[in-house]
């Protein structure tokens, strides 16, 4: 049987919208440019995640890590970092900080994090999609989530798009160079693939 057509959980609706508009404060009384460009794509994202849960009942586990996810990025770009904490280039907030030096920054780690979701959403909507077209259960085998874990990769190259048009369009970024890009789809590879572990475990108990 299809999942439900379903609304998300109030709570995860109100905790988003509520740090959405925090950060659209506190990005407009900053002059931060950048991240009212981003918290646009934000509000773009709530309703596509929207649309798709109507569709397939994506589950209350599975938003709420979308809600984190959203959270995480909010305050790599709002958040500052005391002086004395390691970052990499000029601005001095949470996406910039070293975690472990030179090894593992707060950017991606969040990148691993976010994709490694998308990934997971991605099962949840094929599979349901897969259900109510008719095949029964479905089962997450080495080849769906191939094919998902490679989704999240592409949404995680789509975002990359977005921040290199942000670049072009707005005068100044935090977004990094070539090198910063390239360990940005290293992390994504990480979380995806990851997640579609995470999956197949989970299932085959």
């Amino acid at each position: 049987m299809p999942r439900p057509t379903t609304s998300p959980p109030l709570s995860v609706v109100l905790v988003t919208l509520g740090y959405i508009a925090l950060a659209a404060i506190l990005a407009f009384v900053g002059g931060n440019r950048e991240f009212v460009f981003y918290i646009v794509i934000m509000l773009v994202l709530f309703g596509s995640i929207f649309a798709v849960n109507a569709k397939v009942g994506l589950s209350s586990g599975l938003l709420w890590c979308l809600s984190a996810w959203g959270f995480l990025h909010m305050a790599g770009g709002l958040v500052p970092i005391a002086e004395g904490l390691p970052v990499e280039g000029p601005n001095r907030v949470l996406y910039s900080l070293w975690l472990i030096p030179k090894y593992l920054k707060y950017d991606q780690l969040t990148h691993a994090f976010g994709f490694g979701i998308v990934t997971w959403l991605c099962w949840q909507a094929l599979s349901a999609g897969l259900v109510k077209g008719g095949h029964g259960k479905v089962s997450p085998t080495t080849g769906l989530l191939v094919l998902c874990a490679a989704a999240g990769m592409g949404f995680g190259a789509l975002n990359e798009v977005v921040e290199f048009f942000a670049t072009l369009n707005l005068p100044s970024t935090n977004v990094g160079g070539y090198e910063n890009t390239g360990w940005d789809l290293v992390s994504n590879l990480v979380g995806c693939s990851l997640a579609a572990v995470l999956i197949r475990c989970f299932a085959a108990k």
